[in-house]
């Protein structure tokens, strides 16, 4: 029989809703994409290629954000104390890669097709970006309101993919009428540039976010050193260094910090001071406090620091 490190928090994720939501999303997207391929290669437009592309991107990026979900639902392990939850992390930093590479091949075949213009079937062109606007409208409503009842940063990154999915819809349609009112073919690509701009902006944020947790960087929502000053001014705490404030997932926060504390002053009433603290003014319940006795620990030099100041 294994045995396994006692957790009083679960280290996992159970999002019912956001799998429901990428499930349906995923179907879409793969149906429509197929749809958006074939029309894009019979009207010759740039417009509806790069968007097919882009939900080509999607159907990976879909892809990885369900396989971070099913891993985040599994418990932690000996091998992995904190569970699965930043494999969410990994893929949402692959998904914003994804969208900085689609948007930088739609800027170099928009410039190829600004030296080498193609005529482009309108028809067709109108009736494939209607019907991916009416689907990436239908996409971003439901992605959009399962953010407001789960936070999590995959599903927050497929609705950056949809967003600039649903611009360029809007632009191809703008795209296709401008070029049969006045012929300047020009105008497909563009709005596919224009768009892959949008795209590009959406794949940065989320490759920045990605990237500052995976760094383990204090959460931009919390103030370190004022959490810092709100235990040193608790009952029986000299002074606080060792502090370590990060993300473990997009809404778990793990803070370390040791704790020098008063000659006769128990310690683990302070720590559960602290951690109370922790909790109900910041929200964070995974806390490890370390409390040490000057006249015990060997911190000679930090204190002598620490009263020069």
């Amino acid at each position: 029989m294994e045995n396994y490190d006692y957790h009083h928090l679960p280290h996992m994720k159970i999002q019912k809703k956001s799998k429901k939501t990428l499930w349906t999303t995923l179907i879409l997207t793969l149906f429509f994409t197929i749809v958006e391929i074939i029309g894009g290669l019979i009207s010759h437009s740039l417009a509806l290629l790069s968007d097919s592309a882009h939900m080509a991107s999607d159907v990976i990026a879909l892809c990885f954000s369900m396989i971070a979900l099913y891993l985040a639902s599994r418990p932690p392990n000996k091998h992995y104390t904190f569970g699965y939850l930043r494999f969410e992390i990994i893929a949402s930093f692959l998904n914003g890669l994804t969208l900085i590479i689609i948007s930088i091949g739609i800027f170099i075949e928009g410039i190829k097709r600004f030296i080498h213009p193609e005529k482009i079937d309108f028809q067709w062109m109108m009736i494939i970006a209607s019907i991916g606007l009416i689907v990436n409208i239908i996409l971003t409503i439901i992605l959009y309101r399962s953010t407001k009842e789960e936070h999590n940063l995959n599903v927050k990154s497929a609705l950056w993919h949809f967003f600039g999915d649903l611009l360029n819809s809007v632009g191809v349609i703008v795209s296709a009428i401008i070029i049969y009112f006045t012929g300047l073919y020009f105008f497909d690509p563009l709005i596919s540039m224009i768009i892959g701009f949008v795209i590009f902006t959406g794949g940065a944020k989320i490759v920045h976010e990605s990237y500052l947790i995976l760094m383990d960087a204090v959460p931009k929502e919390l103030d370190l050193e004022k959490i810092r000053s709100d235990i040193r001014h608790l009952e029986g705490i000299e002074d606080v260094h060792e502090m370590h404030l990060w993300n473990i997932a997009t809404d778990q926060y793990s803070l370390t910090a040791h704790v020098f504390i008063k000659k006769n002053d128990e310690p683990l009433t302070i720590i559960k001071t602290i951690n109370q603290m922790l909790k109900s003014k910041y929200g964070i319940i995974h806390s490890t406090i370390q409390t040490e006795n000057p006249a015990i620990n060997d911190h000679a030099d930090y204190i002598h620091q620490a009263q020069m100041q």
